[in-house]
């Protein structure tokens, strides 16, 4: 987990760059802007990042999850709260380094060098005795060989290479890479300047041969067989006195202290991420008939806040046996009674169908795979489902494919990063839609604010009978307008359908019997980007058909 070549600044992906595999990749269409890569917005404090460590952990338990912090005074609070968060490797990245495409300011001014990050790093968590179960890596401009020794005897043990295999691939640092311009072939998708490209794998591999030669003689003329032996050693490290008058008068006592005590000074032993006994095994198991001989099976379950992560597990089993394509519909139906814990129906596949009847906490349906989720109050509940809130904050967070249907209020930030879902929901609390891609998201109730920010693609329908909701849009990348399009009523009046028969919602059922009035308060949020590559596809297929005509005449 990271963000940006230095992390806590994402960067943009110009329209002109997204071509049909980038597009395909990132569940967008060519020639719309992305936000690139995709802020954490399910990450506000080491609590959800604990979270989303055991979402990983559990869609796929094999996994070595690690986080990358950039390095800069007060690095080691943090990673000690990452280490404690249960993640397996952490990231030191430095100052130096970063692709043309950063920007500027990231380039001079983010981080500081990755030795100080990376000394603060390794006496912290020494101290507190967390430095053994985790892996500890750095970057930033690693050239040579004793750049390697140099940070193993700081306490690295693993090291990353981003600047330096480009140079070996060919990249001559034209700094072109946003520009699409790059004249060696290697940041650009370009076909006539990616045939300029001459980098090979050997080279890759004739360079890290090389390196590893290089520490291998740095080792044998220090004394050591091992390099583990080396590592987090800084007593080793002498200081060269006779550079000049002024390096004199430098302090690195700070830098090159060494924790004394019997705590581990690299990583010797696994972190426990407390998968073993989570209801997904449960699940696991009484699905086996639809996962190995395709048969229906219909489950239920009563479920508690403390089950978190549910069918994270599931979903993952299924990916690595089936790939993105899942189960065949309804394969795996699942009925729940009660509060689920957070991450509910997390990265659910396709085949698997969640009814929840209760209420849900947060992250519910995050990175949804073609999975379906439906939320809905106890059956015996007496109040107005649509004025109370059911589900907590960032819902469908990273969704690619799916549904998820709500018979009430949510939290916060519902639908972030959107890229292909279908969400219908009775109310939304700030920042819905923010940075959506594609997908739909129907809401029928009151909105927060600063709604639709970011959002390059897909489209969201809005009830608003008070005619307030230009107020609480953000109007930068989006145009609003009535449904007077016979197209999206039909879609919108199919998304309600869908609503109430899944969730038996009274509001839905209302507003199918009295279509005609309730359709005519619906506002249609559309990206102006994304209207206009529409149109310009519309356009190029019409062309085709009418020079297919031309031809048979």
């Amino acid at each position: 987990m990271a963000q940006g070549a230095k992390p806590g600044e994402g960067g943009q992906l110009p329209g002109f760059k997204v071509n049909e595999v980038i597009a395909r990749t990132r569940h967008s269409i060519p020639g719309i802007s992305l936000i690139s890569p995709p802020p954490h917005h399910d990450i506000y404090s080491i609590e959800d990042l604990a979270q989303l460590i055991f979402d990983l952990k559990n869609v796929n338990p094999r996994a070595a999850i690690s986080v990358k912090l950039v390095a800069e005074s007060g690095v080691g609070t943090i990673a000690a709260g990452v280490a404690k968060a249960k993640a397996d490797l952490i990231v030191i990245s430095g100052a130096e380094g970063g692709t043309g495409a950063s920007p500027a300011s990231s380039m001079r001014y983010a981080g500081i060098s990755p030795e100080i990050g990376l000394s603060e790093t390794q006496q912290t968590l020494v101290r507190n005795g967390l430095r053994g179960k985790v892996r500890l890596q750095t970057d930033g401009q690693m050239k040579t060989g004793h750049d390697i020794v140099s940070m193993a005897l700081l306490g690295a043990e693993e090291f990353g290479f981003g600047t330096t295999v480009l140079i070996v691939l060919g990249c001559v640092m034209m700094r072109k890479c946003h520009s699409n311009t790059c004249p060696m072939g290697v940041a650009t998708q370009n076909p006539e300047l990616r045939a300029h490209f001459r980098g090979h794998a050997d080279h890759v591999v004739n360079y890290f041969r090389f390196l590893a030669e290089e520490v291998r003689e740095y080792l044998a003329e220090m004394g050591f067989r091992k390099f583990n032996d080396i590592i987090g050693r800084t007593d080793l490290i002498e200081i060269d006195k006779a550079v000049s008058q002024k390096s004199e008068l430098l302090d690195f006592s700070r830098l090159l202290h060494k924790e004394s005590g019997d705590a581990s000074i690299r990583h010797t032993e696994a972190q426990m991420h407390d998968i073993d006994s989570v209801l997904d095994r449960t699940i696991i198991t009484a699905s086996d008939p639809a996962i190995s001989n395709g048969k229906e099976v219909s489950l239920e379950y009563a479920i508690a806040n403390t089950d978190r992560a549910v069918g994270a597990m599931l979903s993952g089993l299924i990916a690595d046996k089936f790939g993105n394509e899942g189960l065949p519909d309804e394969s795996i139906s699942v009925r729940f009674k009660g509060s689920a814990g957070q991450s509910f129906g997390a990265f659910l596949a396709h085949g698997i169908s969640f009814k929840l009847e209760g209420e849900a906490n947060d992250y519910l349906g995050k990175g949804l795979s073609g999975g379906r989720i439906a939320v809905a109050p106890p059956v015996r509940s007496h109040f107005a489902a649509e004025k109370n809130t059911i589900a907590g904050n960032t819902l469908l967070y990273g969704a690619t494919s799916g549904e998820v249907y709500i018979n009430g209020r949510v939290g916060e930030r519902f639908a972030v990063r959107n890229s292909g879902a279908i969400a219908v929901v009775e109310g939304v609390g700030d920042h819905c839609c923010e940075y959506m891609t594609g997908g739909r998201v129907v809401v029928l109730g009151a909105t927060g604010r600063n709604f639709a920010a970011g959002m390059s693609g897909g489209v969201a329908y809005v009830w608003d009978p008070d005619r307030k909701f230009d107020y609480f849009c953000n109007m930068e990348m989006v145009e609003l307008s009535l449904i007077e399009d016979s197209t999206a009523r039909k879609e919108l009046h199919e998304l309600i359908r869908q609503h109430y028969r899944y969730t038996g919602s009274a509001l839905a059922r209302q507003m199918l019997d009295e279509w005609n009035r309730y359709v005519d308060d619906f506002i249609q949020v559309t990206p102006i980007e994304y209207k206009r590559v529409l149109a310009e596809e519309q356009m190029l297929k019409l062309q085709q058909k009418i020079a297919e005509v031309q031809r048979d005449y």
